[in-house]
């Protein structure tokens, strides 16, 4: 088995459990053993509007669900993920997001940005979160022992 062609493959994650792609890019990619997830917004898959318009706990959790649910669906989960970058429309929101975000990686903790930005690409998005994460490992941090 070439181990090289192997890892180096790219393919697309797509799940109807998470927001489409909302333009010319894929949900998430998985290049060998590593996903990257495209920025999400706080957008509920079923309903496909922002619900709580002016929450940003409610809306950090929506990102998590979305971002989980595409990582099931490549084999992986919030557990696996090595980097995350929050972007955030009111810096004051700093404190809730980071409350919700706790909770979901509960002590399992990935590096992490975050950065104010003056808008996204939704109006009604307070928050918008993407990710990269490991396949096929108990933790990130073991991996690397």
């Amino acid at each position: 088995m070439d181990t090289t062609r192997a890892t180096n493959t790219i393919s697309r994650i797509a799940t109807d459990t998470a927001p489409p792609a909302a333009g010319p890019y894929a949900q998430a990619i998985r290049h060998g053993n590593i996903l990257y997830v495209s920025g999400q917004l706080p957008i509920n898959p079923r309903t496909l509007v922002i619900e709580r318009p002016n929450d940003a706990s409610a809306q950090t959790r929506q990102i998590l669900e979305n971002i989980s649910s595409i990582l099931n669906q490549a084999g992986s989960s919030l557990r696996n993920v090595i980097k995350a970058t929050i972007f955030l429309t009111r810096i004051e929101d700093f404190a809730d997001v980071n409350r919700i975000y706790g909770q979901a990686f509960n002590e399992s903790f990935p590096a992490r940005s975050c950065i104010a930005v003056s808008a996204l690409p939704h109006p009604d998005a307070l928050v918008e979160i993407e990710v990269t994460a490991a396949l096929d490992l108990a933790s990130p941090l073991e991996a690397a022992l």
